[in-house]
């Protein structure tokens, strides 16, 4: 996905549900940084956008059965709108001060920081979740230094959450480590 068929997907939901802001995360929230920045592929593959309305979190999963998945929308178009609750991803304090926004026509996007995402992707630990941050790293746009830094001031779910991805963190760090000699 990129930025300007995202925006043509929130500008659909703001024509059905009258919410123009979103707040955008997971993997396509590194599409903030599209304006400045070139983005590896690994990093945008995903067809999904998560992402919840600021104001009224439960409003954007009315909007499942006309964006989401199996949606007319996705089987026209090829992607679509994953509700979501802002208390799913595990982000550490100050991610909303960090929040990157971006207005076009009437729909103004709020993008995760690309290092509150990867902790809250480390946090999943899945392997597509690892593959973004790993990607993120290896362009610059993720920085070990500033995910184990934000890790301090996570709140996780539970201790299992926060090994999980401490343990993920230290594990790409080394294989990081590992290339850079």
């Amino acid at each position: 996905m990129n930025l300007a068929s995202l925006f043509q997907l929130l500008d659909a939901a703001r024509g059905l549900c009258g919410h123009r802001d979103y707040v955008v995360v997971g993997s396509l929230s590194v599409l903030g940084l599209a304006q400045v920045t070139a983005i590896p592929a690994d990093m945008t593959m995903s067809i999904d956008a998560d992402c919840y309305t600021p104001t009224d979190p439960g409003r954007v999963f009315d909007l499942q059965a006309e964006l989401g998945e199996g949606s007319p929308y996705h089987r026209s178009h090829g992607i679509y709108l994953d509700p979501v609750s802002p208390k799913l991803p595990t982000l550490p304090d100050g991610w909303e001060q960090r929040l990157i926004r971006i207005q076009q026509g009437e729909v103004t996007a709020a993008f995760l920081e690309p290092n509150d995402a990867a902790v809250s992707k480390l946090a999943r630990g899945e392997p597509r979740d690892l593959r973004w941050v790993r990607a993120g790293l290896k362009a610059g746009i993720v920085s070990l230094a500033a995910v184990r830094l934000r890790m301090r001031s996570t709140a996780f779910l539970d201790a299992e959450e926060q090994q999980v991805a401490l343990q993920a963190l230290e594990s790409l760090a080394q294989s990081k480590a590992g290339k850079s000699r």
